[in-house]
């Protein structure tokens, strides 16, 4: 039977809705075959016996050939083919495709799988005819048998793993069961993305959400699997949290009056009256985007999915330990800072604020700026932190002090002096 070789130079001659195909498709190149790949291979391999040298030795000559033009058929209508392995070079995969003739498969199209050997079977489609012969590509096999896969992926809606193999200007190439797949940058993150995030190699969880089988092209989100998840984190931790619970969030942004703040994925905020006890403006300068903070949970508003945080209400209250430090009628010294209708500023041990009302100035009146003054503890101020100091109360007492001392130590009078002296 002789076997029509010109379909084998004639590689032109191709059917119209392949070359269209191939035309408009930008060219793919496959990645390590998964699982369902193999299945499909042995599958193939196994129902059209394509091979000719499969059994070649129950086979008539007639049967030898006619199995031979049969393989060449389905090879010039580019169909996928299962192949022996003869021989393999530093650059190239030779196979059987009968009658004594060889092919070649760059061997590079099996740079993510294991090298085949003389003997193996791969599947492969007819490429091109060059001048080193017939030219098939492994690469275009198992992408056929990838996009079989992806489009039952894509039809059930289900979420897909993959892999990113190439950084590309505008997004990600992802190896999804063999068949690259393009994720773009505004897919990639919660709320889209500018640049880059994910590095090459990262194993990734995606929605096809576009599939082409005319233009071959296939787009990913791994916004919508991250979205998902962020919804259910959400529900889950709003559904724990409870007021006065203290948490570590990460800060998001700061603005003129408050601090935002973002906890398992919900967003919150800490106002500027909870910042700090003292100078909130000026403690506020140190939080920047993307420090780790505790907060304490003040208000949560689980229907907009808000919450209000405070800082200052994990630190402790300097009015309490003013208090402690100095308690009611202990006495102290204090130096004047400052003089106004109201009253006096003063420090104690140049580190705590003191206040000396007028009414509390002493004999001598308003003291002056630098002077040094001794009075007693009367309370703390607890929005201002400022010990409340009396001069006055302080002389009273220095006077009762006296009195008692004088009436003590003096001699006590007798009935008899007493008499003399009206006399």
């Amino acid at each position: 039977m002789q076997v029509n070789e010109e379909e084998l130079q004639n590689p032109e001659q191709k059917p119209e809705e392949t070359l269209k195909q191939e035309q408009s498709v930008p060219e793919m190149t496959a990645l390590p075959e998964t699982a369902t790949e193999k299945q499909a291979e042995k599958t193939e391999s196994a129902e059209t016996s394509e091979n000719p040298e499969e059994s070649v030795e129950n086979l008539s000559m007639d049967q030898i050939l006619e199995a031979e033009s049969a393989l060449l058929k389905k090879i010039n209508a580019r169909e996928m083919v299962s192949l022996k392995v003869v021989q393999v070079t530093e650059d190239s995969v030779y196979v059987n495709i009968g009658e004594k003739k060889e092919a070649v498969i760059p061997l590079s199209e099996f740079e993510n799988e294991k090298t085949p050997q003389p003997g193996d079977e791969v599947s492969a489609v007819f490429e091109r005819k060059g001048r080193e012969g017939t030219i098939m590509s492994h690469r275009r096999a198992r992408e056929r048998v990838a996009y079989v896969e992806v489009k039952k992926l894509f039809e059930a809606g289900s979420r897909v793993k993959g892999k990113i193999t190439d950084i590309i200007k505008g997004g990600y190439l992802v190896d999804i069961s063999g068949l690259r797949a393009f994720m773009p940058l505004s897919l990639s993150e919660l709320g889209g993305a500018h640049k880059h995030y994910l590095p090459a190699g990262a194993k990734v969880k995606v929605y096809i959400t576009d599939f082409s089988e005319k233009d071959k092209k296939v787009i990913v989100s791994r916004r919508k699997v991250l979205e998902e998840d962020d919804k259910v984190r959400k529900e889950k931790t709003l559904s724990e949290i409870k007021e006065n619970d203290v948490v570590r969030g990460v800060v998001s942004k700061t603005t003129e009056d408050s601090v935002l703040v973002r906890f398992q994925g919900i967003d919150g905020a800490v106002s500027l009256e909870n910042i700090s006890w003292k100078d909130p403006k000026e403690a506020m300068t140190k939080y920047k985007r993307g420090m780790r903070v505790r907060c304490k949970i003040l208000a949560i508003d689980r229907e907009k999915e808000f919450i209000s945080f405070g800082f200052k209400q994990i630190m402790p209250n300097p009015a309490f330990m003013l208090r402690r430090k100095f308690p009611v009628r202990s006495k102290v010294k204090a130096t004047i800072t400052s003089v106004t209708d109201a009253g006096a500023e003063a420090k104690i041990n140049d580190n705590a604020d003191a206040f000396i009302s007028s009414d509390d100035y002493g004999a001598e009146g308003t003291p002056v700026v630098g002077a040094e003054v001794n009075a007693i503890v009367v309370g703390v101020n607890m929005n201002e932190f400022k010990v409340k100091l009396s001069i006055r109360r302080n002389e009273e007492q220095e006077d009762r002090k006296r009195f008692q001392s004088y009436f003590k130590e003096g001699p006590r009078f007798t009935l008899g002096q007493m008499l003399h002296d009206e006399d």
